[in-house]
């Protein structure tokens, strides 16, 4: 997580990200921030429905997890035009949660639970793999120096294929990480054509896991790794607890995705298409926490402490005061309207999270591992 005082940054929370407000001015940072709802104004202009209320219509009480799962490219590709720069300004360019272990930096944990991915894919220097769900590429690029590989990025999103290009070419990677815009149920490439491929936090957004892993299992040249890291129920997930469901949609409209499968079901799709698996298991439950780390949705969990960012800003107090705040700044149109929806948005999302792994009802860290065979 960002240093608190680094770039004497203001932080703000949306929803399971923060609003990193830093530089000169407070007001240039918030512009800046809230460039990605441009969007918005423009869909008024011409008379279609406000992307917000689009979006949020997919989660309403008369809509169905059969529905969304019709509607999932679109509902991704929406989800992602509204969340994309909360994320990157707040959470920085890799889009996922990991543990923290005794000693380690919020930015340590994360690249080491993207290398121990990429590890298990056993790639050479040189070698193609593909990012499926690759967002604007914090995670490939990581990858990317570490391998040594070479990083096909997936994603639906253009506005997150520009982004990820920008950034590779301004960190002197465009030669080796290329983001292209495609849907990972359709990739567009050959069969038995690269030598690995991994997914982190990202195939949760398709509607039938089968799907998605049998096209990763068609492009992947025989004896080759995929390995990815899922958001699933767990075991103590119960479907007739009406707490456990409000978390479950929380998570779900929060974050883009059409619905929430058990961990067997990610398990029986792995083998059902070709794969051997080789490992799954929640890697949440690695037993860390005793040896003094922090869980995965720790930065998600309430705090009173003024110093604990972002926790600080989901107490009672800071829940209520940010919507004035995102109000106000809508009113005098320094921020694009529609920009505390989204806040609302990704915060429940951020909410239902971190309830669902005090729970254990619900993990972001369920690891597989799937070898096609020779």
């Amino acid at each position: 997580m960002p240093e608190v005082g680094r770039d004497n940054a203001v932080m703000l929370m949306a929803g399971g990200t923060l609003l990193v407000l830093s530089g000169p001015s407070i007001f240039t940072a918030l512009k800046r921030s809230a460039a990605f709802v441009q969007t918005l104004n423009k869909t008024k202009e011409t008379g279609k429905v406000d992307k917000v209320d689009a979006y949020n219509t997919q989660f309403g009480k008369d809509a169905t997890a059969d529905q969304r799962n019709a509607n999932y490219a679109t509902i991704v590709d929406s989800y992602y035009d509204l969340a994309t720069e909360f994320y990157e300004w707040g959470w920085g360019q890799s889009f996922h949660f990991a543990d923290r272990r005794k000693g380690e930096t919020f930015q340590q944990s994360i690249l080491r639970h993207e290398y121990y991915l990429a590890g298990r894919l056993g790639v050479n220097r040189g070698d193609t793999i593909i990012d499926c769900g690759c967002g604007i590429g914090g995670p490939a690029r990581n990858i990317a120096r570490f391998t040594g590989a070479n990083i096909k990025g997936i994603t639906i999103n253009q506005f997150q294929v520009n982004r990820c290009n920008t950034l590779s070419a301004q960190q002197g990677l465009s030669g080796q990480v290329e983001a292209i815009q495609g849907d990972f149920l359709k990739l567009p490439f050959a069969d038995n054509s690269v030598d690995g491929a991994y997914a982190i936090e990202a195939t949760c957004h398709a509607p039938d896991r089968t799907k998605v892993f049998g096209e990763i299992y068609r492009v992947l040249k025989p004896g080759a790794t995929f390995a990815c890291y899922e958001w699933c129920h767990t075991d103590k997930y119960d479907g007739s607890n009406a707490e456990h469901r409000r978390i479950s949609h929380a998570i779900a409209e929060g974050d883009g995705l059409p619905d929430i499968c058990h961990t067997s079901v990610c398990d029986d799709a792995m083998k059902k298409v070709g794969f051997t698996l080789v490992e799954a298991r929640d890697c949440a439950q690695d037993g860390f926490l005793e040896d003094g780390g922090e869980p995965w949705y720790l930065p998600l969990v309430a705090s009173w402490h003024p110093l604990k960012w972002p926790r600080f800003q989901f107490n009672p107090v800071m829940t209520f005061i940010m919507p004035w705040i995102f109000r106000f700044f809508e009113g005098i149109r320094l921020i694009p309207a529609g920009t505390l929806a989204t806040q609302q948005m990704l915060r429940n999302g951020g909410i239902g999270c971190a309830a669902g792994g005090q729970t254990g009802i619900f993990t972001a860290m369920y690891l597989l591992v799937g070898k096609k065979p020779l």
